[in-house]
């Protein structure tokens, strides 16, 4: 069955750091793109960005440019999102998903673009 499970989600102070690591299991990630999205209380879920298949190539919201990174290890079916410079306004319910579409500015919003999700980790920005 495949699955996605992401990890690392805790509290943080502002200008903290985390990483989140969204591990696949029951296939595997060569042949998909990663997508990571957040959802606020009381807000509709967001997509942060997504890298492709390779992990060569990734798209970022203009909130989190320069502070996130995405990175992805096919060898290891496992997706990171590295977080620097945390604000409280970060603060979410953090999914990855996978995609056999492309990463692309066009599609990457778009939940119906995805295979498989994850449950979600929290990442709380708070001093």
């Amino acid at each position: 069955q495949p699955q996605l499970v992401e990890s690392g989600g805790e509290t943080v102070q502002p200008g903290g750091s985390l990483r989140l690591s969204c591990a696949a299991s029951g296939f595997t990630l060569d042949d998909y793109a990663i997508g990571w999205f957040r959802q606020a209380p009381g807000k509709e879920r967001e997509g942060v960005g997504c890298i492709n298949s390779r992990g060569d190539y990734t798209i970022y919201e203009n909130s989190v440019k320069g502070r996130f990174t995405f990175s992805k290890d096919n060898a290891k079916t496992t997706g990171y999102l590295q977080m620097n410079s945390l604000k409280p306004e970060d603060t979410a319910l953090y999914y990855c998903a996978a995609s056999s579409f492309v990463c692309a500015v066009a599609t990457f919003n778009d939940t119906d673009n995805y295979d498989y999700w994850g449950q979600g980790t929290q990442v709380t920005v708070s001093s």
